[in-house]
């Protein structure tokens, strides 16, 4: 039975992010990781000479679900809502968690406007629901 969970697909979250927000992807990726999930950060698991839409693709059908952090800096970026869409584009078979931080939610893209928005402040919340949420995924296995 161990041997199973050594190769057991880890509970995996893709944090989108804009660049300007580095350091806020980051430290929830940090506090995601506490939770047990794994995460997949574009600035810090893409290596210079990869494909970047490929490795994107390919990180976001490999994930559980994505957490799209939206900011004045974020809100209308291109790879952001690339990447938003990707993920709606699996047909909700992955969870969408918009993360708000100084933006209001009229300011949500439409494809995600359905979705419960977190904010920022209210964040721990979120992570103990990821936290439960990897747990099921391990009695899955």
């Amino acid at each position: 039975m161990a041997k199973k969970k050594e190769t057991a697909k880890p509970y995996q979250v893709f944090v989108s992010h804009a660049t300007a927000d580095k350091w806020l992807a980051k430290t929830l990726c940090e506090k995601i990781e506490e939770s047990g999930a794994s995460t997949f950060r574009d600035d810090r698991d893409i290596d210079g000479g990869d494909d970047i839409p490929e490795r994107i693709r390919l990180a976001i059908k490999r994930s559980n679900e994505l957490v799209v952090l939206l900011t004045p800096n974020s809100v209308d970026r291109p790879w952001v809502m690339f990447e938003v869409g990707a993920a709606w584009g699996r047909g909700g078979s992955l969870r969408i968690v918009p993360i708000l931080y100084q933006v209001e939610v009229d300011t949500i893209p439409a494809i995600i406007k359905s979705k419960k928005a977190i904010h920022l402040n209210e964040c721990d919340a979120y992570f103990a629901e990821v936290k439960a949420r990897v747990g099921m995924h391990h009695e899955q296995d």
